[in-house]
Formats: C-alpha cells, sequence, structure tokens
C-alpha cells in the first residue's frame, strides 16, 4: 500500500481542533467520498480508502448529502424497465 503525505500548517488544525491523526482520517474519508461521487471509485474501493467497511461507508454518505446510488439516468431506466418487465 503506497503512504501519500501533506504538510497542514498548525492553525489549520486548530481552527478545525483536530489532531493531525484525526485530520488525515477525515480527509481520508473526505477523498472517499468526492471519488465516489465522481463515479472514480465504487463503493468498495472507497471504502477502503476510508478505512471502513462498504456497508459503514455507504451509510456514511448521507452526511455528505451524497447519494448511496451511483447510476446515471440512463442506467436507472433500464433498471426500471427491467422491473416492469418481471
Amino acid at each position: 500500500m503506497s503512504t501519500i503525505s501533506f504538510e497542514c500548517p498548525d492553525d489549520i488544525l486548530q481552527t478545525l481542533e483536530e489532531t493531525p491523526d484525526q485530520f488525515a482520517q477525515e480527509g481520508r474519508l473526505l477523498i472517499a467520498v468526492k471519488l465516489y461521487e465522481l463515479g472514480r471509485l465504487s463503493s468498495g474501493q472507497a471504502a477502503r480508502i476510508a478505512g471502513l467497511s462498504r456497508i459503514s461507508f455507504l451509510d456514511t454518505l448521507k452526511t455528505y448529502q451524497v447519494s448511496a446510488i451511483n447510476l446515471t439516468r440512463e442506467e436507472l431506466a433500464k433498471d426500471f424497465a427491467h422491473a416492469r418487465n418481471l
């Protein structure tokens, strides 16, 4: 597994009232949520980045107002069409 790091000014951590570890964990989660929202990662991949189970990650999405269903309009229309034919 690769490690990615960046610098964060101390005053930012003080403003957020977070330790470096808390900031890193939240940052991993926010990156995972955004990459999932953009459709660049699956929910399982995003969960691994966030350090959560897939179910916990999907549950966390509502906190960030991100839908757990990541389908295009066309995909959703196909799903509804298939459901009607059942």
